[in-house]
């Protein structure tokens, strides 16, 4: 599969990019491959970087207010310091790393309703920066992503919606200044005390860290509250565990340690 792009970069006259991706879908942890193609306007023009950059919708809270923005979370520079010729076509092959924790833009095989990655190609000409458009890449679950979402799956919880939320969460080791929130609503068994379920992988090389959200009900004359259950997975022994029985645990034991039940 190849995602092709042609698109004019700086200015009437100026050169324009055209970016190819091999294949647009990967990882965590995975990469993307391809190839920029510089081709020269209608002057000679002093290249002096060209890099790539991923970058996801975040929500961010700050006081009282919550606004949506752009975050960029990485950045692979890929040549730099050249003078492109009228007309000329320079050509850049790349490979760019997926970090462990990108956030999913796929589940169950359907594209995750609220959350976008994208790679956009900057260049900076004589001064000049064009930040670059949003190329859309598909990052898919890790196998042991993949089996703990089944297990939901399996366990009656229904996807709901997903977003991006800026800050950390308390107690996990995170590189990204930002995690990813996937939400569910629950099944009948755990309806009555939960209204939704929110789901955050954390995910390094060899495991990763599960954090449960339990947003409970309000009652007539109380308010609703939130527990948290965490726990790490080892990717080597993941089929070796009744994912089923083991949330259905790790959600009731958060739930009673909260009342929600």
């Amino acid at each position: 599969m190849v995602f092709k792009k042609l698109r004019q970069a700086i200015g009437i006259g100026g050169p324009s990019i055209e970016t190819v991706l091999h294949n647009p879908n990967t990882t965590p942890g995975g990469v993307i491959t391809g190839e920029i193609t510089i081709i020269g306007g209608q002057y000679n023009s002093d290249i002096k970087a060209v890099n790539l950059a991923l970058r996801t919708r975040v929500e961010v809270e700050s006081g009282d207010n919550e606004y949506t923005t752009n975050l960029e979370y990485a950045k692979l520079p890929v040549a730099g310091g050249f003078t492109l010729q009228e007309g000329a076509r320079h050509a850049i092959p790349f490979q760019m790393p997926i970090p462990w924790e990108a956030p999913l833009t796929h589940m169950y095989g359907q594209p995750l309703r609220g959350t976008t990655v994208g790679v956009a190609t900057e260049l900076e000409v004589a001064g000049a920066l064009d930040p670059g458009d949003l190329d859309p890449i598909a990052v898919h679950p890790l196998p042991a992503q993949e089996r703990i979402l089944t297990a939901f799956s399996n366990l009656g919880f229904q996807f709901r919606n997903a977003d991006c939320e800026k800050g950390r969460i308390w107690g996990v080791h995170q590189e990204l200044p930002f995690y990813q929130e996937i939400e569910f609503y629950p099944p009948g068994q755990y309806a009555r005390g939960i209204k939704q379920l929110e789901v955050t992988f954390v995910a390094y090389p060899q495991s990763m860290e599960v954090v449960l959200e339990l947003d409970k009900r309000g009652g007539v004359f109380t308010e609703g509250r939130d527990a948290f259950s965490r726990f790490t997975v080892d990717y080597a022994s993941v089929e070796h565990t009744n994912w089923e029985q083991q949330l259905d645990g790790f959600l009731q034991d958060a739930g009673r340690r909260r009342g929600f039940f």
